[in-house]
């Protein structure tokens, strides 16, 4: 009798030990809250922050220099316009701060060489609309707003924003219907894994996009911190090759951390015109892959969607060695890879 009851409550034990395992995997442990005071969106992992979407719209932080424009001061640790002040504008639809694994900041807003840099954003410094011409990712003539649709997911093992955004030329006329969508997972011993899927839609006639000038900058843009010991890898297979994987990486000491960190970001091969070219300006601590390819407009057709699918690493150390990069690449665009989706419907 005596051996029952101690096999009856050694049932329990294991019982309730396999519950409170249960339960540790289903709560909420990554969460996605909109801030009721700005409007502004962060995830974090047990209370740590991991990202901030800014949905709403950032003001200007600091007062701009009055110089005359075109001309650079030059100190020991920048360089930056004397009188960027058309390019200080009000934004918002971007991610800053991104944080690593140590907290610390790894993106850059309001730098004083570029002030329309802001942390990690997706735009063209080319949108036509008809025959004129209007710079998205300068803030200029044409701007992406909230139209306050968001859907946000707590879990377990991730957490994810979808957000709607308009394009409004000369912020009036919506010419493009945008959807974003972020999702941060859990961070492991590999590091936190953020993915990142934006759907664009025109809708008015006569849409479209390219890089400056065609061939330099324009896509997905990040703006880093500047770090000690910075180090930019970037990789490309040949034409040839399959697969065909490309990524980068970005890491060094940065500001608040013990240790180095970094981030790599993984292009998707369904992208269209994958891969996209890589864009350096190490001063700037800036690497990012463009779209569309280079010498190309690309035109955004009513009723017709682009899609464009990137993964992100944030990560303790330096850049991974290759043959981890290659197998975070074909995790990535494996056949049986989760890609992100959208549910919001197009309009």
């Amino acid at each position: 009798m005596k051996k029952k009851k101690y096999l009856y409550y050694a049932l329990f034990l294991v019982t309730a030990a396999l519950a409170s395992c249960s339960w540790l995997e289903t709560k909420e442990r990554l969460k996605a809250v909109q801030n009721p005071v700005d409007g502004q969106i962060d995830i974090t992992d047990e209370g740590k922050p991991v990202l901030r979407y800014n949905y709403k719209t950032v003001l200007e932080r600091d007062a701009m220099d009055t110089l005359a424009a075109n001309k650079y001061i030059v100190t020991t640790t920048d360089t930056f316009m004397a009188n960027p002040s058309i390019y200080a504008v009000p934004r918002s639809n971007y991610i800053h701060p991104v944080y690593g694994p140590e907290g610390e900041l790894l993106t850059r807003d309001w730098s004083r060489d570029h002030p329309h840099h802001r942390g990690i954003y997706w735009a063209w410094p080319e949108v036509e609309f008809g025959n004129k011409t209007g710079d998205l990712h300068a803030l200029q003539i044409v701007f992406a707003r909230p139209t306050g649709r968001i859907n946000l997911t707590n879990g377990a093992s991730f957490a994810q924003i979808e957000a709607e955004n308009l394009w409004l030329w000369g912020d009036s006329i919506p010419i493009v219907s945008e959807v974003a969508v972020i999702r941060a997972y859990r961070s492991t011993k590999q590091g936190r894994i953020i993915d990142l899927a934006f759907r664009f839609v025109a809708l008015k006639d006569s849409v479209s996009l390219a890089r400056r000038g065609t061939k330099l900058y324009g896509g997905l843009n990040i703006r880093m911190q500047t770090p000690k010991s910075q180090k930019i890898a970037v990789f490309s297979d040949s034409t040839n090759m399959v697969p065909k994987r490309a990524w980068s990486d970005l890491s060094g000491l940065f500001a608040g951390a013990k240790n180095s960190s970094g981030m790599m970001v993984l292009q998707n091969k369904q992208n269209p015109d994958y891969p996209g070219d890589w864009i350096q300006y190490p001063e700037l601590s800036w690497c990012q892959p463009t779209f569309p390819a280079a010498g190309t407009r690309y035109q955004l057709l009513k009723g017709k969607s682009l899609v464009l699918r990137y993964r992100l690493l944030i990560h303790a150390g330096t850049n991974p060695e290759t043959a981890i990069s290659e197998k975070l690449w074909d995790e990535f665009n494996s056949e049986s890879a989760e890609l992100l989706t959208f549910s919001f419907p197009e309009q």
